[in-house]
């Protein structure tokens, strides 16, 4: 064990999203990320390309952990952190970005560790109510804006699931309405408005030099790229309506806000938050606490490791001269 904290154990975890999947070995009580590792998701190689990627980053992970570990000792568990909706038996019940439905990941990771299989935007917001910007709130919502759109409400440190798992889902359906003006019927879809792969294609659709990245689009309307800036205005407008919603909804007392999107700062944040704050209907709440992740582009991996950590090791007691 470590001599500064005889109550240090290590976990694995995957932080698996659209665009890539992040593993890693994480020391607790502390959160300290002992070894990480990235490779692409590539989803359009086929759901069981990329799940025996993710059992054989995992693998490698738990075989390695004893070398990274205080004392030498094993993980204590391994965790995925999925980017679909999970019920509480940890089954992927929806086929947004990996079709998993129906597939037995959790006892196929279970095989190799003792492992558990959570919603990526409930672990991230497990990272930040322990080690983060919602540490210490009793009530707050975490937001995760990166390939897609998610968010989760925590309570007294636990995620609220829902009655099948599925309290995760803000972005994904359209908000159906009507044109007062021509009666064309307006679908919108947050997703596919202000989420990371949104503006490419939306950035694509109208601009004059083809793009990758949302990332690429950040810093076109960092240069005043009047495309860029449009389609950057825009999400930022319709992710702070949809945030403004659950403020509205839920009452937190703080909005954290995650992912490598959400964290991006410039017009995309500046937009967001003017927009969050105009749609939030009532004056008790405009001016709660908006903040970016404290754990950063890592609470995905910290967090899926440390639901490894608190399901199958956590805080252990102290040895008594009864029970060495």
């Amino acid at each position: 064990m470590n001599p500064e904290d005889p109550r240090a154990q290590v976990a694995v975890g995957l932080d698996i999203g659209a665009t890539k999947i992040a593993g890693g070995v994480v020391e607790f009580p502390a959160a300290k990320i002992l070894s990480q590792r990235s490779i692409a998701t590539a989803p359009w190689r086929g759901a069981e390309v990329v799940l025996s990627d993710c059992l054989t980053l995992a693998r490698e992970l738990v075989e390695m952990a004893p070398a990274l570990s205080p004392g030498g000792q094993p993980a204590v568990g391994v965790c995925m952190g999925v980017p679909e909706n999970i019920d509480p038996e940890g089954r992927v019940t929806s086929t947004n970005t990996l079709a998993w439905r129906g597939v037995p990941v959790q006892d196929m990771l279970g095989r190799i560790a003792p492992a558990v299989v959570e919603s990526d935007v409930r672990a991230a917001a497990l990272a930040e109510s322990l080690w983060g910007a919602g540490r210490g709130a009793r009530l707050f919502v975490y937001l995760t804006v990166g390939s897609g759109i998610s968010h989760t409400l925590m309570i007294d440190g636990a995620a609220y699931l829902g009655a099948t798992g599925n309290a995760i889902t803000s972005a994904s359906s359209p908000l159906t309405t009507e044109c007062t003006e021509c009666g064309a019927r307006l679908e919108p879809v947050l997703d596919h408005i202000a989420g990371g792969l949104a503006l490419p294609r939306l950035y694509n659709a109208r601009g004059a030099r083809p793009v990758e990245s949302a990332r690429q689009v950040l810093s076109l309307a960092a240069e005043n790229d009047p495309v860029a800036v449009d389609v950057v205005r825009r999400a930022g407008e319709a992710l702070g309506v949809t945030a403004a919603f659950l403020v509205n909804v839920l009452d937190p007392e703080l909005l954290v806000v995650g992912g490598g999107l959400g964290l991006a700062g410039g017009l995309y944040w500046g937009t967001f938050l003017a927009s969050t704050r105009a749609h939030i209907w009532s004056d008790v709440n405009r001016n709660l606490p908006i903040v970016t992740a404290g754990t950063g582009v890592a609470a995905g991996l910290i967090g899926a490791a440390a639901t490894a950590w608190k399901q199958f090791g956590g805080p252990q007691p102290a040895a008594s001269p009864h029970n060495p």
